[in-house]
């Protein structure tokens, strides 16, 4: 008897069309050595039969979490190690600074170079309030690093209180951009004097108290008077590097009354889409729905009760999550016990005096240059090439970029980093230009 081909068959009306997409597989063998009643495994690598570990951009974003996030990212890092130009920091190193800093003694530090489709080029500077946080300020054109610059002063904007292991990152995605570890290590909370203050005697001794104070603690009471002078000790920066940073009384207010305002509520409905896009596409949304939180359904079908109460509820707890990092200024896992503010911009300049320049009139205008070069070296941009950009930084030096700065760690540009996470669709920010004079 001749068998029906399947143009023959007749679909069962009863039949949705979406379950029709459905294929089996069967079940793999069970494993001899394992016990009968044993949990299932968690998904699986299926070359080397190990569970998958999480991307670095899920963990960067919350969406994945990690018991022990250095073990996790000097693994990473140390397999995305660029051979040529030798990093200034290796692994071990990297890995022991961190190691070291879990402690209400110790200061860690980063700058982050952060390469955002929306926001651009910044650099992120995060310093160390606690065992287990960071304070952090957006820098737009990156640490100053000529003292005869006409842009000396850099804008630092206060942003949340991030999770002290977020020093540890560096990533990529299509909607955040790559992440770059530009310089870390440890900083220093210098005494401040003010130009109307008596002269210091110069025979007497600093306070054993001052002395013994944590950085930690010291950063706090600097930050609360709105004026920091730091001295970061990292791999990359000069090894006598120290900025001013300042908050001015009319920016502290301004600050505080916008961080004060309720923010906007937002009408969740839901959006139909094409079955290949996803709420992470990142897809521009249309003015309209400029207020809007919206989830994206495959297109041909509305979601059932179930699936939209589900969607409720996740944006929902997104809701509460993001009052909540308003509310606290600082991301989940983090404290924000310095009275940080959001979006509070401070004003960082290099410290001229501190660094070790000194003032003298050239040709009837003053520069400012170190007692052992010259007028000429002073003033001479850096032209360092590419072979040479792991070596330490030295005065005057200019941050040039995401296409030339390393990461002190893998010696990764922001390039690499983007193509070692497999990053496609990602569309940079156009209009950023170093300053270099």
């Amino acid at each position: 008897m001749a068998t029906k081909q399947p143009a023959d068959l007749i679909p069962n009306p009863f039949i949705k069309k979406r379950n029709l997409q459905w294929t089996l597989s069967p079940p793999k063998p069970p494993n001899p050595s394992s016990p009968p009643n044993a949990p299932s495994s968690p998904k699986c690598n299926t070359t080397t039969n190990k569970p998958s570990p999480p991307t670095t951009a899920a963990i960067e974003s919350g969406k994945a979490h990690i018991a022990n996030p250095l073990a996790h990212f000097t693994t990473h890092l140390e397999n995305h190690v660029l051979p040529c130009p030798a990093p200034l920091l290796p692994i071990p190193s990297y890995a022991s600074l961190y190691a070291g800093s879990l402690t209400s003694q110790s200061s860690h530090f980063v700058i982050h170079q952060h390469d955002h489709p929306i926001a651009g080029l910044h650099y992120d500077l995060r310093l160390q309030i606690n065992p287990s946080s960071s304070v952090s300020w957006a820098i737009m054109y990156g640490p100053p690093g000529d003292p005869n610059s006409t842009r000396l002063n850099r804008n630092a904007t206060e942003t949340r209180i991030h999770s002290l292991w977020n020093h540890l990152i560096e990533t990529a995605s299509p909607q955040t951009g790559s992440l770059l570890i530009w310089d870390t290590g440890t900083y220093t909370v210098l005494p401040r004097r003010s130009k109307h203050a008596p002269r210091a005697d110069p025979s007497s001794q600093p306070s054993p108290d001052d002395e013994e104070r944590p950085q930690q603690e010291l950063l706090e009471a600097a930050f609360h008077n709105r004026k920091i002078r730091l001295q970061l000790h990292g791999s990359k920066l000069p090894e006598t590097y120290i900025l001013n940073m300042r908050l001015t009384k009319r920016e502290d207010a301004e600050g505080r009354a916008k961080s004060s305002r309720a923010p906007r509520t937002k009408r969740r409905r839901v959006k139909r889409a094409d079955p290949e896009t996803s709420s992470d596409s990142g897809d521009v949304a249309d003015e309209d729905d400029e207020d809007e939180e919206t989830t994206l359904v495959p297109k041909g079908r509305q979601p059932d009760g179930q699936e939209v109460s589900r969607i409720a509820l996740e944006a929902e707890l997104q809701e509460l999550e993001d009052a909540e990092i308003r509310r606290t200024n600082a991301y989940p896992g983090a404290s924000n016990t310095i009275g940080s503010i959001h979006q509070r911009k401070w004003y960082l300049s290099l410290d001229r005096k501190a660094c070790g320049f000194q003032e003298r009139l050239q040709g009837g205008k003053t520069v400012w240059q170190l007692p052992s070069t010259s007028a000429s070296s002073a003033s001479t941009p850096d032209t360092r090439g590419e072979k040479d950009a792991m070596q330490r930084l030295s005065f005057p030096f200019y941050v040039r970029g995401v296409e030339h700065e390393r990461s002190v760690v893998t010696a990764r540009t922001g390039g690499d980093i983007m193509r070692d996470e497999r990053v496609q669709g990602f569309v940079r920010r156009k209009g950023w230009l170093p300053v270099l004079k």
